[in-house]
């Protein structure tokens, strides 16, 4: 999570980006009823939640008919307290949206959808965000603006070819690397890089996954290179 310093909106957006499942809220037809589903999900680069939905699952029926639909994103695992911990609901519209880039970091974050992501009745999903309601702790209760949230990218589609190659360079000739910084988190290695954006990095070790924020955000690919060889996962100039 971020500093003391942060505003609500990074607070809210560090939270959804370290998390890879989501409860779903979807109005259920004909009266709305809300319906409440598990669904794993993933970031786009500024943030907004990428879901990969089946056709025929309930909560892609429900939002056939009316798009709206709010995420709970949980940040209060292992707490003895649970209501001491973060939370974050998003309200948004979830929209069908068939950009690479969303595909590419949906299947890193979960490699197991591979199985099923070309599936006829499945289609990735981004989610707009409208807005999101912060609770960070007792006494810690905010409104966020969708706008608020989101942090600013330029090129989403430049983005992505220099992930990829970043994501596999540094499996492949920093994975030491890649161990240390995990290793004061988490304990013991096995930990593979999923994805990077100018914020930070993901990781994942099994059914684990483990969020690296930058102590600064990076503003562009140029600068992205550098917070990673700041941290010693790759080197300071381009291959």
């Amino acid at each position: 999570m971020p500093d003391d310093d942060a505003t609500p909106g990074d607070t809210g957006r560090h939270l959804l980006r370290a998390r890879d499942k989501a409860a779903l809220a979807s109005s259920l037809p004909p009266d709305g009823h809300p319906y409440a589903s598990l669904v794993l999900v993933a970031a786009d680069y500024d943030g907004s939640p990428i879901l990969l939905i089946s056709d025929l699952a309930e909560h892609a029926r429900n939002i056939t008919a009316d798009d709206r639909v709010s995420l709970l994103f949980d940040g209060t695992d292992g707490l003895a307290s649970a209501l001491t911990g973060p939370r974050l609901s998003l309200q948004g519209r979830a929209r069908r949206d068939g950009r690479s880039h969303l595909r590419q970091r949906f299947l890193a974050r979960h490699p197991d959808a591979a199985g099923y992501a070309d599936f006829g009745d499945f289609a990735v999903h981004r989610i707009a965000a409208e807005r999101a309601h912060l609770v960070a702790g007792f006494g810690r209760i905010e409104w966020i603006d969708g706008a608020d949230l989101l942090y600013p990218v330029g090129d989403c589609a430049g983005m992505a070819p220099l992930e990829a190659a970043l994501v596999a360079e540094i499996n492949d000739d920093h994975a030491a690397a890649v161990q240390n910084l995990a290793a004061p988190r988490s304990g013991g290695g096995g930990w593979m890089m999923t994805g990077c954006d100018l914020e930070g990095c993901d990781l994942r070790r099994g059914g684990e996954t483990l969020r690296l924020p930058f102590n600064t955000p990076a503003s562009d690919g140029d600068s992205l290179r550098r917070r990673l060889a700041e941290l010693g996962l790759v080197g300071s100039t381009a291959r």
